[in-house]
This record gives structure tokens, sequence and C-alpha cells, in this order.
């Protein structure tokens, strides 16, 4: 089973309820400990080679730190503690003596040439900007990485909020190793944990661990997507209409249809504004191109033939828009994606929109911005409570809701939530989100198996859409087509072996 993503609090629910099946609190402090120096050892034995110091704080990331350290020491890696208090707790105070108790181990400051900095200030409960000794501590980690170590935090770098994601004064990590599951924080303040590594410590909490957002892999998206077989026609890999282009916004459904054709549909109807069709047939000569149904028997025409519809790329905001999209939504009661103009059009008026989605497998992909226009709050609200504040509204309307962002949060009607957290910044551009209502679309399509998939075949689009950003590497200098060129190895990579132990393995963020 993959990662899941947990706040500060459902972590420390998840750790007590663990305790109380039996496992205690040491065993849980030797196993993190244990695990992290197995990784250092093995994913980052060049640098640690050169030396290891492990700056320990007070609490039990500071046990950690010491269990680290003398792991380690075992192991024939020269490591020194550099201690900021003294151990608070009794976890803490015995894995210190344990450590202390070989020999090998030295105290002090640590040395200019060190490969390896070991962050175990503070854990997953702390808050607040780090004050006092611990921020002087941190400055001294800084001073190292700028001398050449890599800068290894447990759990997560200290001075970030494992469940806001707030990070001021906080330490600039090259690589996290979480502990059970990862942290809100972590995928919101990507920058500074560098790579994730989320390794398991044996955590059971029972039930409760269902509650928790499932952080989405290659395994689980490849096992979700349906493959096309050889003996495959247009017809069995699905008909898709996207509905959009309005007015000098042409380009839009353009960029729908590519990602729609680069996630593999059969066919592919383009519904335009009238006067778009020369742009659509220059733009994507593979597409059937439409006008607008003005009358019943166009708009029969269109829901006949077709297994999924995406209503909304480059829509225009309008009372004729809204009175189209109802008009499609009352005549066609299959697949549908709903984005951008499609749903601003609904802007505080969510009853209507539940309404016309009622009975079918659906999907709205709103950025914080739209949704919140959708909820009549502030977008900041929406971005405070990214995780949590697309299920109510699931539930409400019938269908999946899938919030644009980094990380993308997915919820479906019956409650389940789904975490995709891959791309860069390079998805941060017009159009972007028009090439994900592609995919989308055609995944809704082509995973419509009498179920209600559509809050998984979301998070599979989020995921590959994100992949295909991830691969390219850069940001600067990136557009859109070198999106869409690279989907094909996004879609075709062999799925991530994952070492033994490992839940989850997240690139530093470009």
């Amino acid at each position: 089973m993959g990662a899941r993503v947990a706040s500060a609090h459902e972590t420390a629910s998840c750790e007590r309820a663990t305790i109380e099946r039996g496992t205690p609190s040491a065993e849980l402090m030797r196993r993190a400990g244990e695990g992290a120096a197995d990784l250092i050892a093995s994913r980052w034995e060049r640098a640690a080679l050169r030396g290891v110091a492990v700056h320990a704080g007070s609490g039990n990331n500071g046990g950690d730190g010491w269990v680290v350290a003398g792991s380690l020491a075992q192991r024939g890696f020269s490591v020194r503690v550099v201690e900021t208090g003294s151990p608070r707790t009794d976890e803490a105070r015995n894995a210190r003596a344990t450590a202390l108790e070989s020999g090998l181990l030295r105290k002090g400051n640590p040395a200019s040439t060190d490969g390896v900095v070991v962050d175990a200030l503070l854990g997953t409960g702390a808050t607040g900007m780090p004050r006092g000794d611990v921020a002087k501590a941190i400055e001294d980690v800084a001073r190292a990485q700028e001398n050449g170590a890599m800068v290894v935090a447990l759990d997560l770098p200290s001075g970030l909020d494992a469940t806001s994601g707030a990070h001021a004064g906080s330490v600039k990590a090259d690589a996290t190793v979480s502990f059970g599951n990862v942290k809100r924080g972590q995928l919101v303040a990507r920058e500074v944990c560098g790579e994730i590594v989320a390794i398991d410590i044996g955590l059971d909490c029972g039930d409760q661990i269902e509650s928790h957002p499932l952080l989405v892999d290659h395994d689980w998206v490849f096992r979700c997507v349906p493959a096309i077989p050889a003996t495959a026609h247009k017809g069995t890999r699905k008909r898709l209409a996207i509905v959009g282009g309005g007015k000098g916004m042409a380009g839009a459904v353009i960029l729908a249809g590519e990602g729609a054709l680069r996630a593999g549909i059969g066919l592919l109807r383009i519904v335009v504004a009238p006067g778009n069709e020369v742009a659509i047939h220059a733009g994507i000569p593979a597409a059937i191109v439409h006008t607008w149904p003005s009358g019943v028997t166009e708009l029969n025409t269109l829901v006949e033939n077709v297994d999924a519809m995406a209503i909304g790329p480059g829509l225009g905001r309008s009372p004729q828009t809204r009175d189209l999209v109802e008009r499609i939504l009352l005549a066609w009661s299959g697949p549908t994606i709903l984005d951008a103009d499609a749903l601003n059009v609904f802007a505080g008026d969510v009853e209507s929109l539940g309404q016309l989605l009622s009975g079918r497998p659906a999907v709205i992909t709103p950025h914080p911005a739209e949704l919140a226009r959708l909820l009549s709050i502030d977008t900041q609200q929406v971005v405070d409570n990214r995780f949590e504040i697309g299920g109510e509204l699931a539930r409400r309307i019938g269908a999946a809701v899938l919030l644009k962002g980094a990380p993308t949060v997915v919820f479906s009607p019956s409650g389940s939530r789904y975490v995709s957290a891959t791309g860069s910044a390079a998805l941060a551009t017009g159009g972007s989100g028009d090439v994900l209502t592609g995919i989308a679309g055609t995944l809704v399509a082509q995973m419509n198996d009498g179920r209600d998939r559509a809050a998984e075949a979301a998070t599979c689009a989020a995921f590959i859409h994100g992949r295909a950003a991830e691969l390219l590497r850069f940001v600067r200098g990136i557009v859109l087509d070198d999106v869409l060129r690279v989907l094909p190895s996004a879609w075709n990579e062999e799925p991530q072996q994952l070492p033994d132990g490992v839940l989850a393995i997240l690139p530093a963020a470009a």
C-alpha cells in the first residue's frame, strides 16, 4: 500500500494508536532512526564517507538523531553529535545513552569537511518560527550546507510546520526522511524538503488510516488505467467531445484536444463557437469539428456520438455560456468533465450544478480561485484548507472535485481522497489546465466500467500530467508543447520500484 498524507495531529494520533496496540514508543524511535541510517548509508553513502554531523534537539526528533548517529557509527562512519538542549523524554534520553555506550561517537562542533549533516532538531509537533538555540543551530546547518555538506532532515526540516507548510526560518534540506507517512506541510513546501523519502516504521492506527488521503504513485496509476489491447479500434478507445473555444479562445480547446489524443482517445470531437472552425482544423487536424449546437437536432447528434464530454476550455463567461452548458448537461447524462468557465458560470450556485450533474460519473477541475468563486469564499480559505475543502462539495454535487495546485487533491463523493504530488512550476502557465482536462476526459471515458471511477480517473490524469512536467527537468524555457511532447514517456515509463521499507520517493522540486 502506498503512503498516506497526514497532518501533525493525524500523525500524533496514529502514533498513539500504534503504541496502544502494543508497540512501545522507543521501538518506533528505533525503527525511524535505523531506517534513516539505512538510507544515509546506502543512498547517500559517498557523502557520508566524508563524515556525518548529527544536530540533535531535545525532543523525540533528537532521539531519532541519536539512533541515526549510533547506527552509522557502528557501521564505520565517522560521526559526531552536536547537542541543542538536553533530552526531555525518556525515549530520547535512552537513545542518547545507548548511542554513547559504543564509545564511537564524538561530540562538539562539526568539521568543515563533513559530507552529511543530519537535522534532528525539531519534529512534527513544533510550530512557529524557530527561536533561541534552535535558530542558531539551524544557522550552523546552513553554513555546513554552504561548505558542501548534504543536509538530511529527519521527519521534516526543522522549522517546517507539518500541517500548514509554513517554513519561516526553517532548515532547507537536500533530502527529508519522513517517518510512517508523508506530511501535508512537506507537499506544500517541497522547496525546503529536497527529495522526500517516506519509510515504513510500522504505524498501526487501524481504520483511521483510511481517512487519510492516499498519495498515489506509478504503481497505483498503472493498475487503474486500462491497457489498450492490440485489437483496439477507435471505438474501443472511446469517443470524447470537448466543448469550448469561444471567440478568440480556440487555443484552449486545441490544447485540451492534444491532451486527449496523447492520453489515447480513439475519436475526438471539438465543439467551438462559430468562426473558430478553421483554427481548429489547422491546429488539430485529427479532430472532427462542430459548432456549438443551436437546436435540438444538433444537440442530439452531438450527445449520441460520444462516450464522454469535457466542457469548459476557452468557453467564455456570459449568460449564453451558462445556457449552453445547461442545455448540454440536460441532454447528456454520461461521463462529464467541467472546467474553467463551465464552472465559473455557476459561481455561488452549487445546488444548480449538483442537480445538473446528478446521476453520472463526473469531475470538476477548479484551481483555488475558481473553487473560491463557486463556494463564494476567499481564495486563501481554499489554499489553507486544500486537503479538506473539496470533500463536502463533492458530496453535495455528486461529482469528484479535482483541486489543482501543489499538491493536487482529488475528492470523491464517497469521501475518498487522493493526492498527486507530481509536477513542477513548468505547469504554472496559461493552458496547462486545458491539457489536464483533455487527459481527464479521455480517462473518464475509458475507465467507465459501470462503477463511478471518475475520482480515480481524475487522479490518474493529474499524476501523468505532472509526471510529464517532471520529466522535462527544467522550468524556464519550457512551454506546453514540451509537456505534450513528453507525455508518451510519462505514459510508458516503467513503474517505480521502491526499496524494501520505503513507502514513497518524491523528487526534489525543480
